[in-house]
Formats: C-alpha cells, sequence, structure tokens
C-alpha cells in the first residue's frame, strides 16, 4: 500500500468516525426525552362556575416544558384563557378564571402543552387535554323553617330549612367554626350548632350557607336571641403531691421535661390544646341522622363539683401559674360507681386522651357528641353501638383528675356546650324535637 493510499484510507477512518459520533450523539439529543407532559386540570367533577377558578397543573421531567395554551369554548364559540411561553420549566401550575361572557350550559376546556424534545421531529413533545364540564351561575335558594331560636350562651340550637338544590356543602358558621348540616329523610335540612362560650352575645352572628356543587354559595343570618351567661371562677392550688401523683402517666408525652411543675404546666396547655383537636376531628365523624331521643341520662346519685365554662386560675406554692377554661361538668359518685351511656349512640373513642384519661367518646348523630372521662375501667370498645343507660365503664381519677368523679361533656362538631340542656326533656322538646315536628 503507497503511503497515499494509507493516508487516504485514515482520512476515511477519521470521517466516519466522526459522523458516527454525530449521528450518537444527534440521537442522545433527539430521544433523551420522549415522554410527553403531563397535565392535570381540576376539578374533575361535572360543575363549574365563574366564582371558582380551575387549577391547571403541567409537568415534563426531561426536556422541559415550552408552551401551555388553553381554551374554552361554548355554543361554537373559542376564547383563549391561557397562552404561555416557557423556558424549558419542568412545572407549571396556575388558576384558570372563567371569563364573565361565560353562559350557563356545556362547555368544553382544551389545553394544549409542548416541551423542548425534539423526539420525532417536535411532534411527541405535545400533550393534549379535554374536558368537559356544564356551567352554573346560580347560587341555591336557602330558605328558614325555623324563625326564632333563643340561644344560651354556651349552649346549642337547632336551624331547620330548604334548599332549592342538592348541596356540595352547606351549615352553620360562627366566627371561624364551622357547624355541617345534614338531610333529613322529609328532604329538609338541619343544622345543629353552638352558641360558643367564649363568644359575647353581641358577637354571636350565626350564618346559614349553602354551595351548590358548582361553588355558587348563599349565605343568610340566622335570626337568634342571644341570652348572654355569667359562669363562674374557681381558683386550684396545685400541690406537690398532686404532682407526684399524676404527672408520671404524661412523662411518656413529653420525655424532656423533668420538673412535675414544668410537665403540668406543658400538659395543662399544650396537650390540652392537642385533646381539644383531636374532640373537632372526631366531631366531624358523626352520622347524618339523630340516633337517640329524649333527654340524655345525668350519673345516678352523683353530686356537682364543677361546671361548665368556669374559669380557673392555677396556682403553684403562692404564685398563679395558668388559667384555663373547664368545658364540662364534674360529677361525684361513689368509687368506681357504673357510668351508664347517655343516650343512644354509636363509640368513635375509647382510650387513654390525654387530660382526660381514659374516656369514652359516643356519637349521637348531626355532629351531637357525649364524653365521658376519668374513667377507672372501660367496657366498651370503638364501634360498639350502644342503648341510653348502657354500662360504658366506671368512674375514677385517670388523666388531671383530682379524685374520683366523671367529667361529662356534651359536643356539638368538637366544640363543648353545657350538658345541662340536654338533661332537660322540656328544653329538648321546644328546641330540638319541636323544630323536627317530631314531638
Amino acid at each position: 500500500m503507497t503511503q497515499k493510499s494509507a493516508t487516504t484510507r485514515f482520512v476515511q477512518l477519521v470521517l466516519w468516525a466522526a459522523l458516527a459520533v454525530l449521528v450518537l450523539g444527534g440521537g442522545i439529543i433527539v430521544f433523551r426525552d420522549t415522554d410527553a407532559p403531563l397535565v392535570a386540570l381540576l376539578p374533575e367533577g361535572q360543575y363549574v362556575t365563574v366564582a371558582a377558578p380551575l387549577h391547571l397543573a403541567v409537568s415534563d421531567l426531561g426536556s422541559g416544558l415550552k408552551s401551555v395554551d388553553v381554551v374554552v369554548a361554548q355554543n361554537g364559540r373559542e376564547i383563549s384563557l391561557l397562552h404561555k411561553e416557557l423556558e424549558r420549566a419542568h412545572a407549571f401550575e396556575t388558576d384558570l378564571v372563567l371569563p364573565q361572557e361565560i353562559k350557563e350550559g356545556p362547555l368544553e376546556i382544551r389545553v394544549k402543552a409542548r416541551d423542548a424534545s425534539l423526539y420525532p421531529f417536535g411532534h411527541a413533545g405535545g400533550a393534549t387535554l379535554s374536558r368537559t364540564y356544564t356551567v352554573d351561575l346560580t347560587p341555591p335558594r336557602v330558605d328558614l323553617e325555623t324563625v326564632q331560636n333563643n340561644v344560651n350562651q354556651g349552649g346549642s340550637c337547632l336551624v331547620v330549612y330548604t334548599i332549592s338544590e342538592e348541596p356540595g356543602k352547606t351549615g352553620v358558621n360562627v366566627g371561624a367554626r364551622f357547624f355541617p348540616g345534614f338531610r333529613m329523610k322529609n328532604g329538609k335540612y338541619a343544622c345543629l350548632f353552638a352558641f360558643p362560650w367564649d363568644v359575647e352575645a353581641a358577637q354571636f352572628k350565626p350564618t346559614l350557607m349553602a354551595a351548590d356543587k358548582a361553588g355558587n354559595e348563599r349565605s343568610r343570618s340566622v335570626p337568634v336571641n342571644a341570652i348572654p351567661r355569667r359562669f363562674r371562677f374557681d381558683t386550684i392550688n396545685i400541690s406537690d403531691n398532686f404532682l407526684e401523683d399524676k404527672m408520671p402517666q404524661f412523662q411518656s408525652i413529653y420525655p424532656d421535661i423533668s420538673r412535675p411543675i414544668d410537665l403540668f404546666l406543658k400538659v395543662n396547655s399544650d396537650l390540652r390544646d392537642k385533646n381539644a383537636a383531636l374532640l373537632e376531628q372526631l366531631g366531624r365523624q358523626t352520622a347524618a341522622e339523630p340516633l337517640w331521643r329524649g333527654p340524655f341520662l345525668r350519673l345516678p346519685n352523683a353530686a356537682p363539683r364543677a361546671g361548665f365554662a368556669d374559669a380557673r386560675d392555677y396556682y403553684y406554692q403562692g404564685r398563679k401559674v395558668d388559667h384555663q377554661t373547664h368545658l364540662g361538668v364534674d360529677l361525684a359518685s361513689l368509687q368506681a360507681a357504673p357510668v351508664p351511656a347517655a343516650n343512644d349512640g354509636v363509640v368513635i373513642e375509647a382510650d387513654f386522651i390525654g387530660i382526660y384519661g381514659n374516656a369514652v367518646i359516643i356519637d349521637h348523630g348531626m355532629g351531637l357528641q357525649s364524653l365521658y372521662s376519668h374513667l377507672s375501667q372501660i367496657d366498651v370498645k370503638k364501634g360498639d353501638s350502644l342503648k341510653k343507660g348502657q354500662i360504658i365503664g366506671r368512674t375514677g381519677a385517670t388523666g388531671m383528675a383530682g379524685g374520683d368523679h366523671l367529667h361529662f361533656g356534651i359536643l356539638i362538631s368538637g366544640v363543648p356546650v353545657t350538658p345541662v340542656e340536654w338533661w332537660d326533656s322540656h328544653w329538648i322538646n321546644d328546641n330540638f324535637m319541636g323544630k323536627l315536628g317530631a314531638k
């Protein structure tokens, strides 16, 4: 082989190698992203309204997003909702507000997303999503059946009403607290709500709301005669004997706190707040209809020891260390006295609950629940159906109890109310059964 032919062959090999590198590199560039973008549009339900935005989320983890377009189509007309050029962003989210000119009726929303990939030649890097909705622009009509409501501070109230269509959400708002309404067998709705102990009469302004499945909402005030109440005040002295007796049961919850008085303060505030949050959470686990009837039972042959909403100042070694509110009624009978279920219902909790010690919570429907605390013995389990008077356990001194007694509470959607009303058959007939037409 001559030197010239050898040189020529070498040049050819170099060119072929360079071509192979170009082809391989081009293939990597072209084939490095073969997945189309992912598109999600919420809500996934049937109804939408101009009042509630839709939410669009687009992502592409490969080459990144290049553009997103959204079009609304209705009655043969198309309106551009969004055109967004993106510089290889891997994710894009935004709310989409329907234009005011949209009419009630069917509507289609089409989403087109493109990524920056080249495979195959720019055509597979696109994704489309089409969704059909029904536009609903009319809020439901809400009519009150009960027009006059006398409500005691710390007490309970029932309102009965009708709604022109099946709601997505309905109930009564009292400040930041929400009490859900429930559909009754006769087609009407009923909502049991509280006049919270910590709301002044002048500030108690319950509002009934109903939102349809598209999100259109109608609200109206609930007429009430708010009756203020003055609650008692009490002083409690914390002894070292009490701390030595009670704090060991909470040591595992706060292992880093060694001084008994510091542990007490943590339990009496932080754990108390956590227990209140649990009661609110359990308050949503309720039957949609009343499971009970008639007055609630009181612990037999028991003397009252502390009342509902008693304000308490706590003193240790002559110094005020804490302030809390007692949100139940303490009843003392014989030691380890049998505790009856106050009314028919279903056990939704039967366990150790922080400051309440061994406790049972019974759901009576429509957010109404009863709480039995400080028990020495629990004789029922979660899920049990109970009849009024059935024994659920024995009184005791577990939790933060200073002696053997029953802390009895009534809650509406997790908000404590005075139990005294629920022991009164006349109050129940006038304020609950009468409004339901079930006297």
